[in-house]
Protein backbone atom coordinates (compact mmCIF):
# COMPACT_ATOMS: atom_id res chain seq x y z
CA UNK A 1 0.00 0.00 0.00
CA UNK A 2 1.49 3.32 -0.96
CA UNK A 3 2.52 5.81 1.41
CA UNK A 4 -0.29 8.61 0.13
CA UNK A 5 -3.11 5.75 0.78
CA UNK A 6 -2.27 5.19 4.04
CA UNK A 7 -2.23 8.78 4.97
CA UNK A 8 -5.81 9.20 3.50
CA UNK A 9 -6.92 6.38 5.57
CA UNK A 10 -5.20 8.03 8.48
CA UNK A 11 -6.79 11.26 8.16
CA UNK A 12 -10.30 10.10 7.19
CA UNK A 13 -11.61 11.79 10.55
CA UNK A 14 -10.03 14.98 10.00
CA UNK A 15 -13.29 16.25 7.79
CA UNK A 16 -15.58 15.72 11.44
CA UNK A 17 -13.78 18.40 12.82
CA UNK A 18 -12.77 20.87 10.36
CA UNK A 19 -9.03 20.45 10.27
CA UNK A 20 -7.08 21.98 7.35
CA UNK A 21 -4.57 19.96 5.82
CA UNK A 22 -1.73 21.65 6.51
CA UNK A 23 -2.44 21.59 10.34
CA UNK A 24 -3.06 17.92 10.13
CA UNK A 25 0.41 17.16 7.94
CA UNK A 26 2.10 19.14 11.18
CA UNK A 27 0.15 17.08 13.71
CA UNK A 28 1.40 13.95 11.15
CA UNK A 29 4.78 15.12 11.32
CA UNK A 30 4.81 14.86 15.11
CA UNK A 31 2.74 11.69 15.39
CA UNK A 32 5.27 10.25 13.10
CA UNK A 33 8.66 11.21 15.06
CA UNK A 34 6.91 9.96 17.59
CA UNK A 35 6.68 6.66 16.46
CA UNK A 36 10.49 6.66 14.72
CA UNK A 37 11.66 7.30 17.86
CA UNK A 38 9.73 4.45 19.89
CA UNK A 39 10.52 2.17 17.16
CA UNK A 40 14.00 2.62 16.52
CA UNK A 41 15.44 4.85 19.64
CA UNK A 42 15.60 7.92 17.74
CA UNK A 43 14.49 10.38 15.04
CA UNK A 44 17.55 12.53 14.30
CA UNK A 45 18.50 10.50 11.31
CA UNK A 46 15.17 10.65 9.80
CA UNK A 47 13.54 13.34 7.01
CA UNK A 48 9.95 13.66 6.87
CA UNK A 49 8.70 15.36 3.75
CA UNK A 50 5.36 16.49 3.32
CA UNK A 51 3.90 17.58 0.42
CA UNK A 52 0.51 19.41 1.84
CA UNK A 53 -1.11 19.91 -1.75
CA UNK A 54 -1.08 16.35 -2.70
CA UNK A 55 -1.36 14.70 1.08
CA UNK A 56 1.72 12.76 0.70
CA UNK A 57 4.67 12.19 3.41
CA UNK A 58 7.54 10.45 2.99
CA UNK A 59 9.94 9.32 5.23
CA UNK A 60 13.74 9.04 4.67
CA UNK A 61 16.36 7.13 6.71
CA UNK A 62 19.56 8.65 6.37
CA UNK A 63 22.62 5.86 7.88
CA UNK A 64 26.21 6.25 7.64
CA UNK A 65 28.51 3.53 4.92
CA UNK A 66 30.90 1.30 7.37
CA UNK A 67 33.08 -1.48 6.44
CA UNK A 68 31.30 -4.56 6.22
CA UNK A 69 31.32 -6.08 9.69
CA UNK A 70 31.83 -2.60 11.61
CA UNK A 71 28.05 -1.55 12.34
CA UNK A 72 27.65 -0.82 16.30
CA UNK A 73 24.28 0.85 15.12
CA UNK A 74 22.07 -0.89 12.47
CA UNK A 75 19.78 2.36 12.79
CA UNK A 76 22.33 5.03 12.12
CA UNK A 77 25.22 2.97 10.19
CA UNK A 78 25.10 0.52 6.92
CA UNK A 79 27.59 -2.21 5.95
CA UNK A 80 29.68 -1.69 2.34
CA UNK A 81 28.01 -3.77 0.50
CA UNK A 82 24.10 -3.09 1.45
CA UNK A 83 24.98 0.48 0.36
CA UNK A 84 26.34 -0.62 -3.05
CA UNK A 85 23.17 -2.73 -3.41
CA UNK A 86 21.13 0.69 -3.32
CA UNK A 87 23.84 2.58 -5.57
CA UNK A 88 26.92 1.39 -6.42
CA UNK A 89 29.47 4.02 -6.51
CA UNK A 90 28.91 4.33 -2.43
CA UNK A 91 32.50 4.46 -0.35
CA UNK A 92 32.92 4.38 3.50
CA UNK A 93 31.71 7.35 5.42
CA UNK A 94 29.15 8.69 2.50
CA UNK A 95 25.80 8.85 4.25
CA UNK A 96 22.95 6.96 2.14
CA UNK A 97 19.21 8.44 2.31
CA UNK A 98 16.67 5.43 2.32
CA UNK A 99 13.20 5.54 1.60
CA UNK A 100 10.94 4.06 5.00
CA UNK A 101 7.50 2.99 3.65
CA UNK A 102 4.80 3.29 6.20
CA UNK A 103 4.23 -0.01 5.54
CA UNK A 104 7.39 -1.83 6.35
CA UNK A 105 6.86 -0.08 10.32
CA UNK A 106 4.48 -2.94 11.13
CA UNK A 107 1.24 -3.95 11.68
CA UNK A 108 1.22 -2.54 15.32
CA UNK A 109 2.88 0.77 14.93
CA UNK A 110 0.85 1.60 11.46
CA UNK A 111 -2.79 1.00 14.30
CA UNK A 112 -0.75 2.67 17.08
CA UNK A 113 0.53 5.80 14.55
CA UNK A 114 -3.16 5.90 13.59
CA UNK A 115 -4.43 5.71 17.21
CA UNK A 116 -1.91 8.73 18.20
CA UNK A 117 -3.05 10.85 15.17
CA UNK A 118 -6.87 10.33 16.47
CA UNK A 119 -5.70 11.65 19.62
CA UNK A 120 -3.74 14.70 18.92
CA UNK A 121 -6.55 15.56 16.66
CA UNK A 122 -9.43 15.73 19.01
CA UNK A 123 -6.52 17.63 21.87
CA UNK A 124 -6.45 19.74 18.54
CA UNK A 125 -10.09 20.82 18.21
CA UNK A 126 -10.82 20.52 21.94
CA UNK A 127 -8.19 23.58 22.91
CA UNK A 128 -9.14 25.52 19.48
CA UNK A 129 -13.01 25.23 20.59
CA UNK A 130 -11.47 26.33 24.39
CA UNK A 131 -9.84 29.14 23.17
CA UNK A 132 -12.81 29.93 21.30
CA UNK A 133 -15.41 30.18 24.18
CA UNK A 134 -12.60 31.94 25.90
CA UNK A 135 -12.71 34.55 24.19
CA UNK A 136 -16.55 34.95 23.82
CA UNK A 137 -16.88 35.03 28.05
CA UNK A 138 -19.45 37.60 29.17
CA UNK A 139 -21.23 37.59 25.50
CA UNK A 140 -24.68 36.32 24.89
CA UNK A 141 -24.71 32.90 23.09
CA UNK A 142 -27.49 30.92 22.10
CA UNK A 143 -27.93 27.36 21.43
CA UNK A 144 -30.23 24.67 20.95
CA UNK A 145 -31.76 21.99 23.90
CA UNK A 146 -30.45 18.93 23.10
CA UNK A 147 -30.55 17.51 26.55
CA UNK A 148 -32.95 17.86 29.71
CA UNK A 149 -31.69 16.31 33.06
CA UNK A 150 -32.15 16.67 36.74
CA UNK A 151 -29.54 19.24 37.60
CA UNK A 152 -28.12 20.15 33.99
CA UNK A 153 -29.50 21.00 30.62
CA UNK A 154 -27.35 19.90 28.10
CA UNK A 155 -27.29 22.52 24.45
CA UNK A 156 -25.42 22.07 21.70
CA UNK A 157 -24.90 25.30 19.20
CA UNK A 158 -24.21 24.97 15.54
CA UNK A 159 -21.00 23.68 15.04
CA UNK A 160 -22.19 20.65 17.64
CA UNK A 161 -20.00 22.27 20.79
CA UNK A 162 -21.98 21.06 23.62
CA UNK A 163 -23.01 23.94 26.44
CA UNK A 164 -24.43 23.33 29.63
CA UNK A 165 -26.59 25.28 32.20
CA UNK A 166 -25.98 23.65 35.64
CA UNK A 167 -29.22 23.85 37.77
CA UNK A 168 -27.49 27.01 39.51
CA UNK A 169 -27.31 28.81 36.31
CA UNK A 170 -31.07 28.81 35.41
CA UNK A 171 -33.60 30.88 36.08
CA UNK A 172 -36.00 28.75 39.24
CA UNK A 173 -39.37 30.15 36.24
CA UNK A 174 -37.65 28.55 33.00
CA UNK A 175 -38.69 25.74 31.34
CA UNK A 176 -37.35 24.50 28.16
CA UNK A 177 -38.54 21.15 25.81
CA UNK A 178 -36.23 19.68 23.48
CA UNK A 179 -35.49 21.69 20.51
CA UNK A 180 -35.90 25.35 22.01
CA UNK A 181 -33.66 27.66 21.71
CA UNK A 182 -32.01 29.00 25.04
CA UNK A 183 -30.20 32.39 25.10
CA UNK A 184 -27.48 33.22 27.86
CA UNK A 185 -23.90 34.60 28.77
CA UNK A 186 -20.96 32.76 28.89
CA UNK A 187 -19.89 32.26 32.22
CA UNK A 188 -17.09 30.39 32.29
CA UNK A 189 -15.18 28.04 29.76
CA UNK A 190 -13.05 24.98 31.99
CA UNK A 191 -10.67 22.54 30.02
CA UNK A 192 -11.62 19.30 31.85
CA UNK A 193 -8.92 16.73 30.46
CA UNK A 194 -9.02 16.86 26.70
CA UNK A 195 -12.53 17.87 26.71
CA UNK A 196 -13.56 21.46 26.96
CA UNK A 197 -16.60 22.51 29.17
CA UNK A 198 -18.65 25.58 28.46
CA UNK A 199 -21.47 26.56 31.17
CA UNK A 200 -24.00 28.96 29.89
CA UNK A 201 -25.63 31.32 32.04
CA UNK A 202 -29.02 32.46 32.81
CA UNK A 203 -28.94 34.09 35.91
CA UNK A 204 -25.77 36.30 35.80
CA UNK A 205 -26.12 39.84 36.10
CA UNK A 206 -23.90 40.26 32.78
CA UNK A 207 -26.76 38.23 31.19
CA UNK A 208 -29.42 41.27 31.93
CA UNK A 209 -26.68 43.98 31.17
CA UNK A 210 -25.76 42.10 27.36
CA UNK A 211 -29.72 41.98 26.70
CA UNK A 212 -29.89 45.66 27.57
CA UNK A 213 -27.63 46.07 25.13
CA UNK A 214 -29.20 44.03 22.64
CA UNK A 215 -32.71 45.69 23.17
CA UNK A 216 -31.49 49.45 23.71
CA UNK A 217 -29.83 50.94 20.92
CA UNK A 218 -27.98 53.78 23.03
CA UNK A 219 -27.01 51.19 25.04
CA UNK A 220 -25.34 49.42 22.62
CA UNK A 221 -23.71 52.56 20.91
CA UNK A 222 -22.64 53.89 24.43
CA UNK A 223 -24.57 56.92 24.44
CA UNK A 224 -26.31 55.53 27.94
CA UNK A 225 -23.86 53.42 29.99
CA UNK A 226 -25.27 50.63 32.26
CA UNK A 227 -23.48 51.60 35.65
CA UNK A 228 -24.22 48.74 37.90
CA UNK A 229 -27.16 45.62 37.61
CA UNK A 230 -28.06 43.48 40.64
CA UNK A 231 -30.43 40.68 40.70
CA UNK A 232 -32.70 38.00 42.57
CA UNK A 233 -32.88 35.89 39.27
CA UNK A 234 -36.64 35.42 38.11
CA UNK A 235 -37.78 37.61 40.84
CA UNK A 236 -36.62 41.39 40.94
CA UNK A 237 -33.21 43.29 39.37
CA UNK A 238 -32.08 46.62 39.72
CA UNK A 239 -30.35 48.66 36.97
CA UNK A 240 -28.39 51.58 37.30
CA UNK A 241 -27.88 53.69 34.41
CA UNK A 242 -26.40 57.10 33.36
CA UNK A 243 -25.79 59.48 30.38
CA UNK A 244 -23.07 61.78 29.96
CA UNK A 245 -25.71 63.77 26.77
CA UNK A 246 -28.07 65.81 29.01
CA UNK A 247 -30.39 65.64 26.01
CA UNK A 248 -30.98 62.04 26.90
CA UNK A 249 -33.07 60.29 29.74
CA UNK A 250 -31.44 57.38 30.32
CA UNK A 251 -34.21 55.97 32.60
CA UNK A 252 -36.68 56.64 30.02
CA UNK A 253 -34.80 55.24 26.74
CA UNK A 254 -34.12 52.08 28.58
CA UNK A 255 -37.72 51.66 29.98
CA UNK A 256 -39.42 53.12 26.15
CA UNK A 257 -43.01 54.23 25.97
CA UNK A 258 -45.29 52.41 28.56
CA UNK A 259 -42.42 50.11 29.12
CA UNK A 260 -42.03 48.82 25.10
CA UNK A 261 -38.67 48.81 25.34
CA UNK A 262 -37.87 46.74 28.34
CA UNK A 263 -41.05 44.37 28.18
CA UNK A 264 -38.88 41.96 25.59
CA UNK A 265 -35.99 41.71 27.99
CA UNK A 266 -38.72 41.29 31.37
CA UNK A 267 -40.18 38.41 29.45
CA UNK A 268 -36.75 36.95 28.46
CA UNK A 269 -36.13 36.58 32.10
CA UNK A 270 -39.27 34.90 33.09
CA UNK A 271 -41.33 38.04 34.36
CA UNK A 272 -38.44 39.23 36.43
CA UNK A 273 -39.40 42.83 37.94
CA UNK A 274 -37.16 45.66 36.63
CA UNK A 275 -36.27 49.13 38.58
CA UNK A 276 -34.28 51.08 36.59
CA UNK A 277 -32.83 54.13 38.13
CA UNK A 278 -30.47 56.84 37.38
CA UNK A 279 -26.87 56.27 38.66
CA UNK A 280 -25.13 59.34 40.90
CA UNK A 281 -21.94 59.51 42.47
CA UNK A 282 -23.86 60.98 45.73
CA UNK A 283 -24.25 58.11 47.50
CA UNK A 284 -27.01 59.49 49.88
CA UNK A 285 -28.80 59.91 47.08
CA UNK A 286 -27.80 56.88 44.98
CA UNK A 287 -29.11 54.81 48.39
CA UNK A 288 -31.88 56.94 48.17
CA UNK A 289 -32.75 55.77 44.60
CA UNK A 290 -31.84 52.54 45.35
CA UNK A 291 -34.63 51.94 47.75
CA UNK A 292 -37.24 53.18 45.70
CA UNK A 293 -40.30 53.08 46.18
CA UNK A 294 -40.09 53.50 49.45
CA UNK A 295 -39.73 57.51 50.54
CA UNK A 296 -36.43 57.50 52.73
CA UNK A 297 -36.29 60.35 55.27
CA UNK A 298 -32.38 60.91 55.82
CA UNK A 299 -29.52 58.80 55.28
CA UNK A 300 -26.22 58.32 57.59
CA UNK A 301 -23.15 57.12 55.77
CA UNK A 302 -20.20 55.29 57.65
CA UNK A 303 -17.96 55.36 54.10
CA UNK A 304 -15.11 53.69 56.04
CA UNK A 305 -17.70 50.38 56.92
CA UNK A 306 -19.62 51.25 53.68
CA UNK A 307 -22.77 50.81 56.19
CA UNK A 308 -25.76 53.65 56.05
CA UNK A 309 -28.54 53.99 58.43
CA UNK A 310 -31.66 54.43 56.37
CA UNK A 311 -34.41 56.37 57.82
CA UNK A 312 -38.09 55.61 57.35
CA UNK A 313 -41.66 56.89 58.58
CA UNK A 314 -43.19 53.70 59.63
CA UNK A 315 -45.51 53.33 56.70
CA UNK A 316 -42.57 53.52 54.33
CA UNK A 317 -40.77 50.32 55.97
CA UNK A 318 -42.26 47.82 54.10
CA UNK A 319 -41.71 49.23 50.94
CA UNK A 320 -37.88 49.48 51.34
CA UNK A 321 -37.28 45.59 52.56
CA UNK A 322 -39.74 44.54 50.22
CA UNK A 323 -41.25 41.23 49.96
CA UNK A 324 -38.88 38.53 51.84
CA UNK A 325 -36.76 41.25 51.59
CA UNK A 326 -35.65 41.44 48.11
CA UNK A 327 -35.70 45.45 47.70
CA UNK A 328 -33.34 46.03 50.44
CA UNK A 329 -31.24 43.01 49.61
CA UNK A 330 -30.81 44.43 45.75
CA UNK A 331 -29.91 48.02 46.81
CA UNK A 332 -27.21 46.18 49.07
CA UNK A 333 -26.03 44.84 46.47
CA UNK A 334 -25.82 47.71 43.87
CA UNK A 335 -24.98 50.41 46.31
CA UNK A 336 -22.09 48.32 47.74
CA UNK A 337 -23.27 49.60 51.27
CA UNK A 338 -24.47 47.82 53.93
CA UNK A 339 -28.03 49.45 54.55
CA UNK A 340 -30.02 49.29 58.08
CA UNK A 341 -33.62 50.80 58.48
CA UNK A 342 -34.35 52.71 61.23
CA UNK A 343 -37.71 53.61 62.27
CA UNK A 344 -38.11 57.51 62.18
CA UNK A 345 -38.65 58.80 66.12
CA UNK A 346 -37.23 57.35 69.34
CA UNK A 347 -38.61 54.41 70.47
CA UNK A 348 -41.40 54.24 72.18
CA UNK A 349 -40.80 55.04 76.17
CA UNK A 350 -42.56 52.09 77.40
CA UNK A 351 -41.09 49.83 74.26
CA UNK A 352 -37.67 48.26 74.37
CA UNK A 353 -34.80 47.83 71.83
CA UNK A 354 -34.39 44.17 70.46
CA UNK A 355 -30.35 44.58 71.07
CA UNK A 356 -31.50 44.93 75.42
CA UNK A 357 -32.65 41.03 74.42
CA UNK A 358 -29.22 39.80 73.10
CA UNK A 359 -28.52 37.69 75.81
CA UNK A 360 -31.77 35.83 75.70
CA UNK A 361 -32.00 35.84 71.73
CA UNK A 362 -29.42 35.05 69.27
CA UNK A 363 -28.16 37.97 67.37
CA UNK A 364 -28.82 36.44 63.85
CA UNK A 365 -32.38 36.49 64.95
CA UNK A 366 -32.32 39.50 66.17
CA UNK A 367 -31.40 40.86 62.87
CA UNK A 368 -33.27 38.56 60.80
CA UNK A 369 -35.87 41.11 62.50
CA UNK A 370 -34.23 44.16 61.90
CA UNK A 371 -34.58 43.09 58.35
CA UNK A 372 -37.87 43.70 57.65
CA UNK A 373 -37.68 47.18 60.06
CA UNK A 374 -38.35 45.78 63.48
CA UNK A 375 -36.19 46.84 66.26
CA UNK A 376 -38.43 46.62 69.11
CA UNK A 377 -39.82 44.46 71.04
CA UNK A 378 -43.25 45.93 70.48
CA UNK A 379 -43.11 45.89 66.55
CA UNK A 380 -42.59 42.08 66.62
CA UNK A 381 -45.28 41.80 69.24
CA UNK A 382 -47.77 43.38 67.55
CA UNK A 383 -47.30 41.02 64.27
CA UNK A 384 -48.70 37.79 63.98
CA UNK A 385 -47.28 34.55 64.02
CA UNK A 386 -47.60 34.12 60.20
CA UNK A 387 -46.76 37.56 58.74
CA UNK A 388 -43.37 36.84 60.94
CA UNK A 389 -42.78 33.55 59.27
CA UNK A 390 -43.45 34.65 55.73
CA UNK A 391 -41.05 38.21 56.08
CA UNK A 392 -38.16 36.24 57.29
CA UNK A 393 -36.00 32.86 57.35
CA UNK A 394 -37.18 32.05 60.85
CA UNK A 395 -39.23 29.02 61.81
CA UNK A 396 -42.18 29.49 63.85
CA UNK A 397 -40.87 27.76 66.61
CA UNK A 398 -38.37 30.29 67.07
CA UNK A 399 -40.29 33.40 66.21
CA UNK A 400 -42.83 31.91 68.97
CA UNK A 401 -39.88 31.57 71.79
CA UNK A 402 -38.92 34.97 70.80
CA UNK A 403 -42.48 36.25 71.54
CA UNK A 404 -42.46 34.28 74.65
CA UNK A 405 -39.54 36.14 75.55
CA UNK A 406 -40.64 39.39 74.80
CA UNK A 407 -44.05 39.62 76.25
CA UNK A 408 -42.46 38.44 79.71
CA UNK A 409 -40.77 41.83 79.84
CA UNK A 410 -43.70 43.76 79.47
CA UNK A 411 -45.54 41.20 82.32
Amino acid sequence: MENIALIDSFSEFKNEKQIDRVTLMAILEEVFRAALRKKFGSDDNFDIIINADKGDLEIWRNRVVVADGGVEDDNEEIELSAAQKIEADFEIGEEVPEELKIIDLGRRTVLSIRQNLKQKIMEYDANLTYKYFQDLVGELYTAEVHHIRRKVIILLDEEGNEIIIPESHKIRSDFFRKGDNVKGVIEDVELRGNKPTIILSRTSPKFLEKLFEQEIPEVFDGLIQIKAVARIPGEKAKVAVDSYDDRIDPVGACVGMKGSRIHGIVRELGNENIDVMNYTNNMQLYITRALSPAKVSSVNLDEENLKAEVFLKPEEISKAIGRNGTNIRLASQITGYEIEVIREGAVEIDDVDLSEFSDEIDSWIIDEFKKIGLDSAKSVLDHSLDYLSKQTDLEEETIQEVQNILRSEFE
